[in-house]
């Protein structure tokens, strides 16, 4: 076999992300070899079904899954391969008033997204889909540029539009290794020859992992039998839409006149857990009817003609699932220049197009084309390095693919797994645990008489009521949160000053004892990371943010220090815990338990003092994200039980109450604080978000992202974050469409409720492609669509609640 010695970029994988990265990286005039170890498709690309969707919660993945359909448009006629793209439409169906509701704010959010998914009464979804039985609809969604395609088909016209493009594609060519050096990639072992590179992209699929972890990168997916059943043709019209019926756990597109069924049963059955094959080309697994036996008998109701139907195949193909449901993609954060396009959830084709055109700008760039958050390989942790953690979890995940989706659902598999040393305290006071990045975290406490677990409605749920109690008691005593979930790094060396002034948009050249509030943003002026810098020495930083984000920011703090500065950034999460202490009544109580000075003179708002409780160290943090007077008490985890109890025996002559997240959430609602995630991220920038003030544009240091807000700045923004009220019956959740003066102006970026407003609370963006002013945003009139109906709602910019932080700076 004739192969080059080098490539600059290599992709690994022939299947439909694999091929599109390339065709991709061709197209933008990039070298690219992509060397597949049997035939292209032959991993799981060509038993895929083959139903292409574009709604998802989020806007930016719903943007990449449209790019897929409008490649696949085109594809054909470009390459000269058919591609079986069929835009026929997809449908959704409804069978209970919950569904309706859920299916109703799906449409919303579509709308909010600019795609037209249409409600229709069953008598209409039939119309569409003759072959159902509609005894028990109530109702269904239908968007019409949804479609299907042909796998294999798509894959190879991806494939020779890649070769048009100048990709090399080499088939029967095993990778049987990494290379390496000094911990540097420098190519890749094959059966055939090492061929260099200076980029690498691993698109293997179900392979993905175990090949990453010989390089020590985690990838946390793993392997799950999925089974689809083909009937023989029975006069199926092809322009039947897809239909998925997620009351009935299935799924149906029209296939040669035929039906292609499928479905995601609640017991799934994991592959290969004692390790995968090294050759598994164009197989499959056994049929097994009896496990199938359960969807065949959900779907026999909704479509009779089932019942006489031959079976062509029932088809059992092993494919790659995550933890959460989301794709993989992005460079790993473990090794540079290694990146990762895997984990597809079974739909795979859907996102191919979109997804290998993001990997490949990602790749040839150094960052995705827009936020991609919810797919970034960043957004995983700790307990994802431990495949049987992921398995578990991963299968619970698999089981829910139908299920409603409800908000601020939990996971309950692999828990507890990463636990405060506060958990049990926590626990005997009625506390009803959350989970995230495997940390047990407190979202509400029960007291007795109440039921301690959450129950799941799109009305108030039941914490609506306990919420509000820990809310008040925030606002008019004091609470205590458990936050010892935050990441926690330190940032040291001669040049830390240097370091984090370059990388952080705010001042750090402040003395000892200071707290920093900044954004690290990129050359764009987006926000990649929104968190709080501690000086602790002239040559150190304490640095604190959300514990989703341990893996993201961390990683881009440490691939930012410019080279040739004398910084190292440490990881120090699990040293210390987090002990929350805010309301009115916050000093009174902190007073009582240690001899330092408090008071507002000696302890001003946004420094950092370390005193002593009960025998402890602690670096007390004077900073809020409620709103309220007090301070984030850090501490080594030893220390945590006996600075506890101290707090509460303090506390309690002043109504000292355990408080959750929930909690946390409306009342940061209140004020208006940004999340990262969610109301900021990589596609908002400082001004666009209300945080200008914290950019350090008055001085003469330069900062990564400087250019781009001076830019901006000069030129003025065309979005601005707002904050929205409504009836407090009106129930938020994000992604309500936004309607200044009767146009869609955008969608919420978080929703909830404000306990001490008795409105209901959202912050979205107020869109306009001519420029958005202070003026502009307030002199609309304002409605939002919540489930499909129109409410009114009123604007500001201002917080909702002590606009002016008199009660903070008390």
């Amino acid at each position: 076999m004739s192969l080059p010695t080098s490539s600059k970029i290599i992709v690994i994988g022939g299947g439909i992300v694999g091929c599109s990265t390339a065709y991709h990286l061709a197209a933008m005039g990039q070298e690219v070899l992509l060397l597949e170890k049997a035939k292209l498709t032959s991993g799981s690309t060509w038993h895929a079904a083959g139903l292409v969707g574009q709604l998802r919660s989020n806007a930016n993945i719903t943007q990449l899954l449209g790019y897929s359909i409008e490649l696949y448009d085109r594809l054909e006629a470009e390459t000269g391969l058919a591609t079986g793209w069929k835009m026929n439409g997809g449908l959704r169906l409804a069978c209970n008033a919950e569904r309706w509701t859920e299916v109703k704010r799906q449409a919303t959010t579509a709308h909010s997204f600019g795609l037209d998914m249409q409600l229709l009464t069953p008598a209409e979804a039939q119309d569409l889909w003759p072959l159902m039985d509609i005894g028990d609809v109530v109702g269904a969604a239908f968007l019409p540029t949804d479609g299907q395609a042909s796998p294999s088909d798509i894959t190879q016209a991806l494939a020779r539009g890649a070769r048009s493009g100048g990709a090399q594609i080499v088939e029967e060519c095993p990778v049987t290794g990494i290379l390496t050096d000094q911990g540097r990639l420098t190519g890749v072992k094959t059966a055939h020859g090492d061929i260099s590179c200076e980029k690498l992209v691993l698109c293997a699929g179900q392979w993905t992992r175990d090949l990453a972890a010989t390089i020590g990168v985690t990838v946390p997916l793993v392997s799950v039998e999925h089974q689809y059943m083909i009937t023989e043709p029975f006069g199926v019209p092809s322009t039947l839409p897809t239909l998925r019926d997620p009351d009935r756990l299935t799924y149906y597109k029209e296939e040669v006149g035929g039906l292609v069924m499928g479905g995601y049963e609640p017991n799934p059955i994991p592959w290969a857990a004692g390790g995968l094959p090294e050759r598994f080309e164009f197989q499959l697994l056994d049929s097994n009817f009896d496990h199938f036996e359960q969807i065949v008998e959900l779907a026999m109701p909704r479509v009779p003609a089932l019942q006489e139907a031959g079976i062509k195949q029932l088809l059992n193909g092993p494919e790659s699932f995550t933890p959460d449901g989301n794709f993989i993609l992005g460079e790993a954060p473990e090794m540079a220049s290694v990146f990762i396009g895997a984990g597809f959830n079974a739909f795979g084709i859907a996102s191919g197009g979109g997804a290998g055109m993001a990997l490949a700008e990602w790749v040839a760039r150094g960052e995705p084309p827009y936020d991609l958050w919810p797919v970034d390989i960043r957004r995983f942790g700790r307990p994802h390095t431990d495949t049987d953690w992921v398995r578990t979890r991963t299968l619970e995940a698999y089981a829910k693919h139908y299920t409603m989706a409800w908000p601020s659902e939990e996971h309950d598999s692999g828990r507890p797994c990463r636990r405060s040393p506060l958990y049990d305290r926590l626990k005997a006071a009625g506390a009803v645990f959350g989970e995230k990045l495997g940390w047990e975290r407190p979202n509400w406490f029960a007291e007795e008489g109440e039921e301690s677990r959450d129950i799941y409605t799109f009305d108030r749920p039941n914490w609506h009521r306990p919420v509000g109690r820990e809310h008040k008691a925030a606002r008019e005593g004091a609470v205590l949160f458990d936050q010892t979930s935050f990441a926690k790094f330190i940032l040291k060396g001669p040049d830390a000053e240097a370091a984090l002034g370059w990388i952080a948009a705010n001042r750090v050249n402040v003395p000892v004892g200071r707290i920093i509030y900044t954004q690290m943003l990129n050359d764009r002026g987006g926000i990649e990371c929104d968190l709080t810098c501690v000086r602790t020495a002239p040559d150190e930083y304490y640095i604190v943010t959300g514990t989703g984000f341990a893996t993201h920011d961390f990683d881009w703090i440490r691939r930012n220090i410019p080279d040739g500065l004398n910084a190292q950034i440490v990881d120090v999460t699990s040293a210390n815990a987090v002990l929350s202490l805010f309301g009115p009544k916050a000093r009174d109580i902190l007073a009582a338990v240690t001899r330092a000075d408090i008071s507002h003179a000696a302890f001003p708002f946004a420094t950092m003092r370390r005193i002593g409780i009960a025998g402890c160290p602690v670096m007390a943090l004077r900073i809020t994200y409620v709103g309220e007077l007090g301070w984030e008490l850090h501490l080594p985890t030893e220390y945590a039980v006996t600075v506890f109890d101290a707090l509460h025996a303090a506390g309690a002559p002043h109504g000292l109450r355990n408080a959750g997240y929930r909690a946390i959430e409306t009342l940061r609602l209140e004020k208006g604080y940004r999340a990262w995630g969610s109301d900021i991220g990589p596609d908002h920038t400082p001004d666009e978000a209300g945080l200008g003030w914290a950019v350090k544009l008055g001085t003469n240091t330069d900062f990564r992202g400087r250019q781009a807000v001076q830019d901006q700045r000069a030129n003025g923004v065309a979005k601005m974050l707002a904050t929205f009220t409504a009836p407090g019956d009106v129930i938020l959740s994000g992604r309500e469409t936004i309607y200044r003066d009767g146009v869609r102006c955008g969608w919420l970026s978080s929703g909830g409720y404000g306990h001490s407003i008795g409105k209901s609370i959202g912050l979205g963006y107020v869109r306009n492609a001519d420029g958005v002013t202070r003026d502009y945003v307030l002199s609309g009139s304002y409605e939002l669509e919540v489930a499909t109906d129109r409410v009114p709602a009123e604007v500001t910019l201002d917080p909702l609640f002590d606009p002016k932080m008199a009660r903070i700076k008390a």
